[in-house]
């Protein structure tokens, strides 16, 4: 199996981290599949596919490329550089910088990693060329601006309530009820180890490393390192003195954030509470804090926070303290008042 040694200091200083990168490469792998894992996914799928298969086909260079970066079993390191944890800004402007780290590849590391990620054999001829990492950049900031920034707002909302609840859970249970259901694969072995994947992969020990943990909205994932400096050994067990190499682990949102496909506010509910308050009640089938509430209603903070008071004081919910988060559910009141308009 795929794992990593994980010292105290490197996990105590992990953290969550929106990527807009990463969101536009996961996107990137859902319109290469062409497959869709929930409603949302699909109608996204089905709006958007057909003008980059279009786009593909019209670049054969950049179709192959593309695949071969996305790889049967391993994603070329250079598509999935992990996040920097200092950068700050607007969406734009982190992606645009997350971007630059691509684009600045050298051709011959583009190659070498496209090796890998095709898993045998030689390059193809078509793809022995010193452009790649411009061709993928290029490739990436349109899947960003033509399928993932129009929708950028509701993600931020989804993966920032995903943050909310994983924080949660690891006030309640600790790091391994946090990561153990991450990502296909991924659990806390113990011994200050982390199973990233069920794969027959060498251990990497991340001693003194950065440690990133990066939710997206599609349900697809994956890990990535940052490659030590030019003239360190990539293969030593340590870093040198100084070197703090950056570790991240893409994993999707949970299902219920993820799909926009929720329940239906039943009519006569919605006339009884309104529809924007019966929506809250109805989505509270399992516990959720106010930020979840925010992404999955579309509605804002504050009449989220309304509907809440309105159905705490009539104890159709309660809420309940999960570290620095209130998580709300249903009481039985509210339960038996949902059954009553089955």
């Amino acid at each position: 199996m795929g794992w990593w040694q994980v010292s105290a200091d490197t996990l105590a200083g992990s953290r969550f981290v929106v990527s807009p990168l990463a969101e536009t490469i996961a996107g990137l792998k859902v319109l290469e599949r062409g497959s869709a894992a929930h409603p949302g996914e699909r109608a996204w799928l089905a709006a958007h596919r057909p003008a980059y298969r279009a786009r593909q086909a019209a670049d054969p260079v950049t179709e192959q490329l593309i695949r071969a970066a996305l790889g049967p079993t391993w994603n070329a390191d250079f598509l999935t550089p992990p996040p920097d944890p200092g950068a700050h800004g607007a969406a734009a402007a982190s992606f645009a910088a997350e971007l630059a780290c691509i684009r600045a590849t050298p051709p011959q590391v583009a190659r070498a990693d496209l090796l890998v990620s095709l898993g045998s054999g030689p390059l193809p001829g078509i793809l022995d060329r010193d452009d790649l990492p411009h061709r993928t950049a290029e490739t990436l900031e349109w899947v960003w601006h033509e399928t993932v920034l129009p929708y950028w707002p509701r993600r931020r909302r989804i993966i920032e309530a995903d943050v909310v609840a994983r924080t949660a859970q690891l006030g309640r249970g600790g790091w391994a009820a946090a990561l153990d259901d991450m990502r296909p694969g991924m659990r806390w072995l113990g011994g200050s180890r982390l199973q990233i994947n069920a794969r027959n992969y060498p251990p990497r020990e991340l001693d003194g490393a950065r440690l990133m943990f990066v939710p997206v909205t599609p349900h697809t994932g994956w890990v990535s390192w940052e490659a030590l400096p030019v003239g360190v050994p990539q293969g030593q067990a340590r870093p040198p003195t100084g070197v703090r190499p950056r570790y991240a682990v893409v994993y999707p949102c949970s299902g219920t954030l993820a799909d926009t496909g929720h329940p239906a506010v039943p009519q006569a509910l919605g006339a009884l509470l309104g529809p924007a308050r019966a929506a809250v009640l109805v989505l509270l089938d399992s516990p959720k804090s106010t930020t979840q509430l925010v992404a999955l209603t579309g509605q804002g903070l504050g009449s989220v926070g309304r509907h809440l008071r309105v159905l705490r004081d009539a104890r159709l919910i309660q809420g309940r303290r999960a570290g620095r988060s209130v998580l709300y559910h249903r009481t039985a009141a509210g339960e038996g008042l949902l059954r009553a308009q089955e």
